[in-house]
């Protein structure tokens, strides 16, 4: 809660009249200040919409301007008793509720949407409405859940009703949109009616019926795999949506999610920060957003108490600090609106769906030549007379044969062909993806990744190269302040340790220079216990060091100076400034703090521990610069802090007059150089050497100086442990800038480190890395940060420390900012890309098998062995099921012992080749001996050696399913005990391969076959084993099959 102080301060509407003992000075300011605020309240009554109820009997409503921050308060205003006409309801919180439900949200809402200043300064301006909704932008809204609650009973969540995700149905409905679906759906329907008509009720609805059953599962079986992706999408969406933001609650700054935002809240904006509600500036430091998601201008508008205090929702902060008031939230601001009615698109295209739907199309071609010549051959070979029913009679005597005996068989003809077509094009392919990559987004999430943008996943398993960040990705973001010089004098830090030497004006310089100059925050709780930091890591450091080891009482330098400009710290300037005005003596200083030899460059003095000051000539800097490496050598982030004391006449401004302060940059006093550690995660050395293994370069990109950047680069294994570093391997941020494009390009392969960078720096590095044919992922956390990310392959934004602008520009969220989870990001995008590559060559097998025996045996025999309601039926298991068995597997260390995919592997490798056209080879001979020496073979009927044909090809595929497991290694069941889907998936399809033979015999034209026939199917299968185990050991050439093949033809034709 807020002291009686602070209720004065900002609650200048609850006033006493008690006068009596003043002075008459005292009363007449009294007297004055009360007319002003009655004429406001005659004011405010006229308006047609005021956004508080105002009764003249209770001078409690009336509203009250807000004085600057840390300006101090020249009189205590008059109080008025408080209204004591509450319900028993409004008195439990306060009266807080009665004041809220008064408050014209909807009229507030419309003056901040349509940023109608006129009417915000008629209400007396941003204090007054932040009285009238009873909040003390000190303080916020009370930390207590049931205000919390009141308030969002009565202006609503910061949530918006979003479109609910397509259901089932709808992914049904868009199944039965395919044209093949579609033909077959009418050859089911017409073979359904000749065979009722021919055969009666009871027995005529087997085939056609059969078909609609086949066509009906492998439409379930395809919307049920979209109508899970969608589910994914949406619960991620959900997650990636919930921002969190800094809020002061009771006087104290705390972290919560955006969804728990109220009317009210006081809300604390930096660099790279998304604006989480409508609001009015209360106070900050040039303050600038981006509103382009709202307005499409790309220009950054200023915000400040005068001109423009509004701020919208879904804008970013792009330079500044400020503390924001809530005024609306969720449906009501212009951003939820807007959201409301957009449906997040699930349905993007990765670019290697993309080159599947081309190899998909390819292969459709292939099968619709295939089907048609089928098509033409049957028909032919029928009008001809050349095919008998199953009692050996001719089917086709010219006009003699009935009408309906014709059209049966042409439709059973064009049947046979449309489910060649249906088999050949593998729709597997891009359900795989859409499997493979919602399970590994899933399994990421567990992993502290969370993806963004789907073609993260497969790209990253094509890395190259990893930019990566040092602070919080290799280095555990946890600060102390270890080392303390002052001037040239070491300063003892260790607990407990005196402090006592320093002399009061340079401990008070500190205070002003660390406490004042600071985007972080101290919390004294009531109970007396230890003060609470909060900001960035190294903020906390500073403050907790100034706190607890210099006896720094943040309160009381917040009472003795005023703030009149603040210089925000980002990635280009390296250092952030101040300009102070101390209230007992109007004294004017300037504070600096930043990258050590940057601050120390500004420097002509500095202050001994005594408080004396002397010149900083070139022994002194050279002295410095050595205290400066040596930390850096032991991992230290070096950070100093300058001062310089000034007058009004000495205050300088920007080019565009008196409007924009600038600091004073040169000519400092050199307070004091401090020495922050930040430990390296303890697994990020494995980490770096499981990429390495992998043939993934490091480089560490960072803003620290060469020395720390050096001494963190060894010790995380991305240089070599010698003292010696090779030329080129580390390099300045600048040097690398002001290179020809022809030097960089030169040079950006051996770069390894590279210190005081800037955003541009590590963006000009991407473009040289992509332009060498690299993939390059990229680390980020800030807002300059984002041109990078967007520019890389792989954008990898921090989920902790990183700003929402580089989140929004990134492809996949690393939730615990650590290197080892980039790594397992790298697996899991080289086990996606490998788990599709396994299920093309599984399903093209199948394709190439079923296309090749259709064919052959319907141009020889002028009939197929494979039916449609067989051939759908492989085509449901194979692709559903086996999608679902291949594109599951887990990542696997041999994934991380082969060399990375780069851009220009082909996604159908030679190896690929290789075992699918031995197995295909295989597949055709075994069927196509059964199909034209079966009967006399095995001395069995047609329909027993039909059933054996249709029965071996699914066996043989479940054994390949096996195979398939692994390209390359001849064992195949390693780890396949881990792997409980995929063996569930091949007992799934065995016991229904069972009940579709002999329990389901109408329905997929079968009969029952004995035990020694089913041992043969199985052993026939089985027999892909060692065919598998001997291919794997026939070695492949180099070049693309493709490539070698379209070579060979030029050379031979042109």
């Amino acid at each position: 809660m807020a002291s009686s102080s602070d209720q004065s301060r900002y609650g200048c509407s609850i006033l006493l009249l008690d006068i009596t003992t003043l002075t008459r000075a005292q009363k007449r300011w009294r007297v004055a200040y009360l007319k002003i605020y009655a004429t406001r309240l005659f004011m405010l009554s006229s308006l047609p919409k005021e956004i508080i109820s105002v009764s003249p009997k209770n001078i409690t409503k009336i509203l009250s301007s807000q004085p600057p921050p840390h300006s101090p308060q020249p009189f205590t205003a008059l109080n008025v008793k408080p209204d004591t006409t509450l319900t028993n309801d409004d008195q439990e919180d306060g009266g807080t509720g009665s004041i809220l439900k008064k408050v014209d949200h909807e009229g507030l809402v419309e003056m901040v949407k349509g940023k109608n200043l006129e009417t915000l300064r008629g209400l007396g301006g941003v204090g007054s409405i932040a009285t009238s909704l009873s909040i003390d932008p000190e303080n916020g809204v009370p930390d207590d859940g049931h205000e919390v609650i009141k308030r969002r009973q009565i202006f609503g969540p910061n949530s918006y009703t979003k479109p609910p995700p397509k259901n089932f149905f709808y992914f049904v409905a868009d199944a039965f949109k395919d044209i093949t679906i579609v033909i077959l759906l009418a050859c089911a329907a017409l073979a359904l009616g000749f065979g009722i008509k021919e055969h009666g009720a009871e027995e005529g609805w087997y085939e056609g019926g059969s078909i609609f059953v086949a066509v009906f599962l492998v439409v379930v079986g395809s919307a049920s795999s979209n109508y899970r992706q969608e589910t994914q999408f949406h619960k991620l969406s959900k997650i990636s949506d919930n921002i969190k933001i800094d809020v002061v609650r009771g006087g104290r700054r705390q972290e919560i999610s955006i969804f728990d935002i109220v009317v009210g809240d006081v809300v604390l904006l930096n660099i790279g920060d998304q604006i989480p509600a409508d609001g009015l500036f209360l106070y900050g430091h040039s303050l600038m957003v981006d509103e382009s998601s709202m307005t499409g201008e790309s220009d950054h508008v200023d915000i400040d108490t005068v001109d423009n205090p509004f701020l919208s929702s879904g804008s970013k902060v792009v330079d500044g600090s400020a503390r924001m008031l809530v005024t609306s939230v969720g449906i009501n601001t212009a951003w939820g609106a807007m959201m409301s009615s957009i449906t997040r698109d699930s349905n993007e295209r990765t670019p290697l769906q993309a080159r599947l739907d081309k190899l998909t199309t390819s292969i459709g071609k292939v099968g619709l030549t295939v089907a048609s010549l089928v098509l033409v051959v049957l028909l032919i070979r029928y009008f001809t007379g050349n095919t008998e029913d199953e009692n050996g009679y001719r089917e086709y005597n010219g006009s003699k044969t009935d009408t309906d005996d014709i059209l049966n068989a042409v439709v059973k003809i064009v049947a046979a062909a449309v489910t060649i077509v249906v088999v050949a094009i593998p729709e597997g392919l891009p359900l795989a993806v859409t499997l493979t990559l919602a399970y590994s987004m899933k399994r990421m999430m567990a992993d502290q990744a969370m993806v963004r943008k789907l073609s993260a996943c497969e790209t990253m398993g094509s890395a190259t190269i990893i930019c990566t960040d040092k602070t919080g990705t290799l280095t555990l973001n946890q600060m102390k302040v270890t080392k303390f010089w002052l001037g040239q004098e070491p300063i003892p830090i260790e607990e407990n340790s005196p402090t006592n030497t320093i002399s009061p004006v340079v401990r008070e310089l500190f205070y002003q220079g660390v406490g004042l100059n600071t985007t972080g925050s101290v919390y004294n709780p009531v109970s007396g216990s230890e003060p609470e930091f909060s900001g960035s890591p190294t903020e906390k450091a500073l403050l907790s060091w100034a706190v607890l080891d210099l006896g720094m009482e943040m309160d009381k330098l917040n009472q003795n100076y005023v703030v009149m400009h603040v210089e925000t710290f980002n990635s280009e300037k390296k250092r952030s400034g101040v300009l102070l005005r101390k209230k007992m003596d109007n004294t004017i200083y300037v504070h600096w703090k930043g990258a050590a030899e940057m601050v120390v460059a500004m420097c002509s003095r500095y202050r001994e521990s005594s408080g004396a000051e002397k010149s900083l000539d070139d022994d002194v800097k050279s002295n410095l610069e050595n205290i400066i490496q040596g930390m850096a050598a032991s991992s230290l982030r070096c950070i100093a802090f300058a001062y310089v004391q000034i007058s009004e006449q000495e205050m300088e401004y920007n080019e565009d007059g008196k409007t924009h302060r600038r600091l004073k940059e040169d000519g400092l006093t050199l307070l004091g150089i401090v020495g922050l550690k930040d430990p390296c995660r303890p697994h990020v050395k494995k980490a770096v050497e499981v990429c390495k293994f992998a043939g993934v370069e490091i480089k560490m990109i960072t803003g620290d100086n060469v020395f720390t950047a050096k001494a963190i680069a060894t010790e995380c294994g991305i240089l070599g442990t010698n003292t010696q570093v090779n030329d080129g391997e580390v390099v300045e941020g600048v040097e690398f800038r002001n290179c020809t494009h022809e030097e960089r390009m030169q040079k950006v392969d051996n770069i390894r480190v590279m210190a005081r960078s800037s955003p541009f720096d590590k963006l000009l590095m991407v473009q040289c890395l992509k332009q060498k044919g690299h993939v390059v992922a990229v680390t980020g956390d800030g807002t300059n940060d984002a041109p990078a990310l967007k520019e890389a392959d792989i954008g990898l934004s921090m989920g902790i420390q990183g700003t929402e602008v580089a989140k929004e520009s990134s492809d996949i969220v690393i939730l615990d900012d650590n290197f080892s989870s980039v790594a397992t990001v790298l697996r899991w995008g080289r086990c996606v890309y490998n788990n599709i590559q396994k299920f093309i060559q599984f399903q093209l097998t199948v394709n190439v098998a079923a296309l090749v025996i259709n064919f052959v045996a319907a141009v020889s025999a002028g009939e197929v062995p494979l039916t449609a309601v067989q051939l759908l039926w492989v085509n449901l298991i194979m692709d559903t099921l086996g999608a679902l068995a291949l594109a599951t597997e887990r990542p696997s260390d041999e994934l991380m012992k082969r060399p990375p995919v780069g851009r220009t592997e082909p996604l159908i490798t030679n190896i690929m080749w290789r075992n699918l056209l031995f197995q295909s080879l295989y597949q055709i001979a075994i069927l196509l001996t059964l199909q034209f020496g079966g009967e006399s073979i095995f001395n069995v009927s047609k329909a027993v050696n039909d059933t054996l044909i249709f029965n071996t090809f699914v066996f043989c595929q479940v054994f390949n399913e096996f195979n398939s497991r692994s390209m390359e290694k001849m064992n195949v069941f390693k780890g396949i005990h881990r792997n409980r889907l995929f063996i569930g998936i091949v007992a799934i399809t065995i016991v229904l391969q069972v009940v579709m033979v002999e329990f389901l015999k109408k329905f997929a034209d079968t009969t029952n076959l004995n035990w020694w026939q089913w041992l043969f199917c199985i052993a026939m299968g089985s027999v892909s084993w060692p065919i598998a185990w001997v291919v794997k050991s026939i070695p492949v050439i180099e070049e693309p099959f493709i490539s070698l093949i379209k070579r060979k033809f030029r050379s031979v034709f042109l």
